[in-house]
């Protein structure tokens, strides 16, 4: 049985206390609102001073803590202090940190219920090769991907797969397209659209450089990968698994990104049953519990081919608010299990970030109905910061930018890496 978010009648759990990781993102403020409008009562770990969550309402302290990344073991020690100083009942990561929390998880379970399975899986969902590998052994539609240890081999594959249509280069540890290379850029007639790593048809294209990533960049211990691009649209997906079985799931389109290929800045619900059937049957093959995201292409067949994995919060938590069975999705999964629920958003669903949307605004001005398609998907889409009870997070981003902005500037790196270089994991063992 499928329920929508929103739709009422149903028992909540008794209050808990919550300990939310990754308090920078908007998925973070938007899960702890939904936390606290449910009863419970939220707290963050964050590891960055400013971040989106330290002055919300709906949480009732906020925790500077180690870098996960950079101090692993003094971030594991002060989240197992927390959770006996604030009587913690679960903790979710929300971020990249997942993957430092799982490799404490069983010291934090002393204390409360976590939400992650092991680092082994995770770092097999998070590794583009391997995850694409697994999907396929599973039979499950994935486009062809081919491992690059070396800058030899990257050559070598040039001067193969050169010859075999149009591929997406890759690490196999990246986020929000990071570092991607393409060595065509499509780009549709609207302007708009969706794509895989930016790409969304083959009407138009220009070659970009493709030489070998710097030396250290790419080795045995951080490879890329070299994946054949499908012409098509990309859906994203997200959802909460217990032991195999659906519990939450959304599916959807994010036509608008911050630059051509890096983060999504509007979110809209899309009924999509291929995506939810390939996204079951993968979450019961491999026995998943915990939040989990896929990024999808659609190809002019129609077949969905999953291109990588987040096994972590992803953006389509915005699409369930106000949330209240999203809540029960996450504190209480085995009653849904039992029930046989499965939550989705309502239909229509819409969310941005209003900031980085207007500026994906003024980059439409000037194509031809571009702007129009903009303006449609601007009106009715709620802003996942603002909210009139809670008015504060939405001041606290512009020194959230700001703060990032100064710290790209002194390590010479992009605005996203640097809102992630604390936290992100890139197969380190500590």
């Amino acid at each position: 049985m499928t329920t929508r978010s929103g739709e009422t009648g149903h028992r909540t759990a008794a209050s808990l206390r919550v300990l939310l990781t990754g308090g920078r993102a908007p998925v973070t403020l938007d899960l702890a609102r939904m936390l606290h409008r449910a009863g419970h009562r939220v707290y963050v770990a964050e590891s960055a001073v400013r971040h989106l969550t330290r002055s919300s309402s709906a949480v009732e302290q906020c925790a500077v803590v180690p870098s996960p990344r950079h101090n692993t073991r003094a971030y594991l020690e002060e989240l197992e202090r927390l959770a006996q100083d604030w009587q913690i009942d679960l903790l979710i990561p929300m971020c990249e940190e997942v993957f430092y929390v799982a490799q404490g998880a069983d010291r934090l379970r002393a204390y409360c219920r976590v939400l992650v399975t092991t680092l082994e899986q995770l770092h097999e969902l998070h590794h583009k090769y391997d995850f694409i590998q697994l999907a396929g052994s599973l039979g499950l539609s994935v486009p062809d991907t081919r491992l690059i240890n070396s800058r030899q081999e990257w050559t070598e594959a040039q001067s193969v797969l050169g010859e075999a249509g149009d591929w997406v280069w890759k690490p196999v540890y990246s986020r929000f397209a990071a570092k991607v290379r393409m060595p065509t850029r499509l780009i549709d007639d609207a302007g708009a659209g969706t794509e895989q790593e930016g790409y969304t048809s083959k009407k138009k294209h220009r070659q970009l450089r493709n030489d070998p990533p710097e030396e250290g960049e790419l080795s045995s211990a951080s490879p890329w990968v070299a994946q054949a691009f499908i012409p098509g649209r990309m859906l994203c997906t997200y959802s909460i698994a217990h032991e195999g079985q659906l519990v939450a799931h959304a599916t959807y389109d994010s036509r608008y990104r911050t630059g051509s290929v890096g983060a999504s800045v509007f979110f809209e619900q899309v009924e999509h049953e291929g995506a939810l059937a390939w996204v079951r049957q993968f979450v019961l093959a491999t026995g998943f519990s915990g939040q989990i995201g896929f990024d999808f292409i659609e190809g002019q067949d129609g077949q969905v081919y999953a291109i990588e994995c987040n096994p972590r919060a992803t953006s389509g938590i915005h699409l369930f608010h106000p949330g209240d069975d999203l809540v029960r999705a996450l504190t209480e999964p085995e009653t849904l299990v039992k029930e046989g629920r499965m939550i989705t958003p309502a239909r229509g669903s819409k969310a941005m970030l209003m900031l980085p949307m207007l500026g994906s605004g003024l980059q439409q001005i000037f194509g031809k109905g571009k702007f129009q398609a903009w303006a449609a998907a601007w009106r009715g889409a709620r802003d996942v910061v603002y909210m009139r009870q809670d008015i504060q997070p939405l001041f606290e981003q512009f020194a959230v930018v700001l703060t990032a902005w100064r710290l790209a500037r002194s390590q010479k790196s992009s605005l996203t890496e640097a809102l992630t270089h604390d936290i992100e994991w890139n197969g380190e063992q500590h």
